[in-house]
């Protein structure tokens, strides 16, 4: 799938480059979507909010220190979009959000992921720690080994949702050992 994508470091909760990130990604895919919608009378949902996360040696990642996390913030596009599109919706955001600095950061790629191990977290985000090291268990446990970067999917809204109610698809891709 294509992806707007913003790489990152350190603690999401602490780390006023992950705001800007996600706002601009949030900004942008909702500014291609009227565009789509306008242009070529094609409608859609703007897709949940991503994140790819990693420490150096991925055996080490845990939830405990997010201070030395590396993060890649992502939005899925539709086919629809390419990359003249972005351009021209970079140029509309900017008009409306000048001090977005993030937005230069921006770039638009394809990811796929294989073979992976998720759960469904339901709760706050500083709960996940057990499922993750569930998640970690069960790769080691059945001849496995992690293979890429930590994947989230965030399917509520932060804004909207109370902590205890959040969904999020914890994702590990894996490879045989």
């Amino acid at each position: 799938m294509n992806f707007l994508m913003i790489d990152g470091h350190g603690d999401p909760n602490k780390e006023k480059s992950y705001q800007e990130a996600v706002e601009t990604l949030f900004s942008l895919s909702y500014t291609l979507k009227f565009a789509v919608k306008k242009e070529k009378w094609i409608d859609y949902s703007v897709f949940p909010l991503e994140g790819l996360w990693w420490v150096k040696d991925m055996r080490q990642f845990t939830t405990d220190d997010k201070a030395s996390w590396d993060w890649t913030m992502m939005i899925a596009q539709p086919e629809a979009i390419h990359e003249e599109w972005i351009e021209s919706a970079k140029e509309q955001v900017l008009k409306k959000k000048s001090d977005l600095g993030a937005i230069e950061k921006v770039r638009f790629e394809v990811y796929s992921e294989g073979l992976s191990v998720q759960l469904m977290h339901i709760g706050p985000y500083s709960a996940e720690g057990p499922n993750v090291a569930r998640i970690h268990s069960y790769i080691h446990e059945n001849g496995y080994e992690i293979s890429e970067k930590h994947h989230e999917i965030y399917l509520s809204d932060v804004r909207r949702s109370a902590p205890e109610k959040l969904k999020t698809v914890i994702r590990q891709p894996i490879c045989l050992v």
